[in-house]
């Protein structure tokens, strides 16, 4: 269905725009924890014998000239689009085997009608009002299960022989479960009928669910959009004493203040069956940051908060800040002092700082995609999350386009064997 053209490329035009996860900055930084990485510069074209009959016309003619009503065509001005991809690759089983991964990339061919002007398609009888063709997730559904399975074929040459599958984690969003479930539900359907090979996964890589606190309005309005009861544990933690420090890669104590987030890491871990980075990982991240920035380098911001009360340093959260998004990656706290509300206020300074530099958004990344009812067991977390007063997104999850197929099948197995043993089995053997 697409033509793809693909060029190898050393750098980035945009080194610190879009998900963190395609920067220079984060593959160069994972390429020394065990991965290895190349970027590609992807020109992809549908062809006009591919769009609905209503669409076609003749390659040499303006496809508008041949439509009574133009505005059924918004698809043309992206017919042919351009981006940049990183892919990841690493080697498992002693070099048996390696999957290629590509986070939050590629996004929708076509770009969606603004979802106010959804909302004022119909009228209360159900009449459509807006006679424009709306472009929808949904419209373009089979247009993107091709696109993945095509931009899988092209870069299978580039990949080590040994790579079993690549993986996606596709940026396409929903803002309920169930219209994401539905859509995924879709691409099996289309992937099986038109026989594409593309599979879920049976483990998410990236959290497909989150929740992202709009940072473009003023720090009041965005503190009146939190539940009255954070801007209130805001409040106290503040009147309590709690103070926040602010830690990056040039800080002179930086080594002791990773020292003290690691040991709140492992309080944390101890107390909800989590597991974490090694300690080197964590200072090898934000001292990589600030030696690209003082070297000229346009990369992410990577700070470390830490909350104090009296002397005690009681919880601790890790940041990422670029051009688009603020992104809370890691955070931990102690067992004491918690009813001073420090990880409120800690969030609260960090979206303050985040809005600074000049992001559009804060990203919680990573919550339960439902918890409002008490008796779930994340309950707790999906209320600390979604109480900042952010928009819910629903990402599609990681799906897999297996490149040997019975090798693939034993690692997909074993992928959801060791997530349940770790999740389900340990968890609950532990009382969790």
């Amino acid at each position: 269905m697409f033509d793809i053209e693909i060029k190898e490329i050393n750098d980035s035009q945009k080194p610190n725009d879009g998900t963190f996860l395609q920067t220079p900055f984060w593959c160069n930084f994972k390429s020394r924890h065990g991965w290895t990485y190349r970027r590609f510069l992807l020109k992809c074209t549908l062809p006009i014998e591919n769009q609905d009959e209503n669409q076609a016309g003749n390659q040499d003619e303006n496809p508008n000239e041949k439509c009574e009503n133009p505005q059924k065509l918004p698809a043309f001005k992206n017919f042919e689009k351009s981006f940049e991809l990183a892919v990841l690759n690493r080697t498992l089983a002693k070099n048996t085997f390696s999957i290629a991964y590509i986070p939050l990339m590629p996004e929708l061919f076509f770009e969606c009608t603004d979802p106010e002007l959804i909302d004022q398609t119909f009228d209360g009888e159900g009449e459509a009002v807006i006679k424009e063709e709306l472009v929808t997730p949904e419209t373009q559904e089979i247009e993107f299960v091709w696109l993945l399975s095509d931009i899988s074929k092209t870069l299978k040459r580039f990949l080590p022989k040994n790579t079993i599958a690549i993986r996606y984690d596709p940026n396409v969003i929903f803002f309920t479960p169930e219209e994401r479930d539905e859509f995924n539900y879709g691409i099996k359907i289309i992937s099986f009928a038109d026989r594409l090979k593309l599979k879920k996964s049976k483990v998410d890589i990236q959290p497909p669910d989150s929740t992202l606190v709009d940072l473009t309005v003023s720090e009041d309005e965005i503190i009146a959009r939190m539940h009255q009861k954070w801007r209130y544990n805001i409040r106290l933690s503040e009147r309590k004493g709690v103070v926040i420090h602010k830690y990056d890669g040039k800080s002179v104590n930086l080594s002791e203040k990773i020292d003290r987030f690691y040991e709140l890491t492992k309080e944390t871990n101890a107390r909800d069956g989590n597991s974490s980075h090694a300690k080197s990982y964590y200072l090898d991240l934000i001292s990589s940051s600030a030696k690209e920035i003082q070297s000229g380098l346009d990369s992410p911001v990577i700070n470390l908060y830490i909350a104090e009360h009296e002397g005690d340093e009681i919880a601790a959260i890790m940041t990422l800040f670029s051009h688009d998004e603020a992104v809370y990656l890691y955070g931990a706290s102690s067992n004491h002092k918690r009813n001073l509300m420090p990880n409120h206020l800690l969030q609260w300074t960090a979206m303050k700082d985040a809005k600074a530099y000049g992001s559009r958004y804060y990203d919680m990344y990573g919550m339960p995609p439902e918890g409002k009812d008490e008796s779930h067991p994340m309950h707790g977390l999906y209320m600390f999350k979604s109480n900042f007063g952010g928009l819910n997104i629903h990402r599609i999850g990681s799906w897999d386009y297996p490149l040997k197929g019975f090798v693939y099948r034993l690692y997909s197995f074993a992928e959801k064997f060791r997530a349940f043993w770790y999740k389900r089995v340990i968890k609950k053997f532990k009382g969790r």
